[in-house]
């Protein structure tokens, strides 16, 4: 491959990352919980935008529809980047696709909508590994059910999936996405640490846990209020 023109290619490359930095920051947990009228999902449970938080309203569908959202992101744009990169930057598509993944997974760490408060970036980080590598896509699945389904715990789940995540694409023989990828696991990792010393604490949420209610959500106050069971 011929070196890389940096003053003719650099310019594409921000504008690949910050492309996908702007899709990557839509926070869908927060748009859909305020929507459905449950209040700002940040006042509940890890405080976290992701789907798993989301659940924690006991909506399963509002959870599906943000895991949807999260993950959709860093697939479109990669491949919206890949697309792009085919017509006007031949030489360079991998690199131009990985770099608007990298900026929708941190577009979802740290939306500007939000003062750069976003979520842990687990979805974002499966919709980037689906558009890069189908198969490791898979294998990420399988482990993460693996091993919610013995321990319950979505985080711990994660973290083992994202950890293994650089091994299984360089048994793949891609070295350059595994060399992302491990980029991204130690960056999912920090945004997981407090989830880490409640793990280690103990008190950790398990998936399916209580339903909880953000105090700024609708009420009807002709209802009776639920009661703890």
């Amino acid at each position: 491959m011929d070196p890389i023109s940096w003053s003719h290619t650099l310019p594409q490359l921000m504008i690949a990352v910050l492309f996908g930095y702007i899709l990557g920051s839509t926070p869908f947990g927060l748009l859909l919980t305020r929507m459905a009228g449950m209040g700002d999902v940040r006042k509940i449970g890890s405080g976290n935008i992701g789907a798993t938080n989301v659940l924690r309203t006991g909506n399963k569908k509002l959870a599906a529809l943000t895991l949807l959202g999260d993950l959709l992101k860093g697939t479109l744009s990669v491949v919206i980047a890949r697309e792009c990169a085919i017509v006007f930057k031949p030489d360079h598509v991998l690199l131009i696709a990985c770099l608007a993944g990298a900026g929708a997974f941190l577009g979802h760490l740290f939306p500007f909508w939000l003062k750069f408060r976003g979520g842990k970036g687990v979805a974002t980080y499966l919709g980037v590994l689906l558009a890069l590598s189908p198969p490791a896509f898979l294998v990420f699945g399988f482990i993460w059910l693996s091993s919610a389904y013995f321990s319950r715990y979505s985080s711990l789940s994660a973290l083992i999936a994202s950890a293994l995540m650089p091994f299984v694409l360089f048994g793949f023989g891609r070295l350059g996405l595994a060399e992302l990828f491990a980029i991204l696991t130690v960056v999912l990792w920090i945004k997981h640490k407090e989830n880490i010393k409640r793990l280690l604490d103990g008190t950790e949420g398990k998936i399916g846990g209580k339903k909880q209610v953000p105090s700024d959500a609708n009420s009807d106050p002709a209802s009776p209020k639920d009661s703890d069971k």
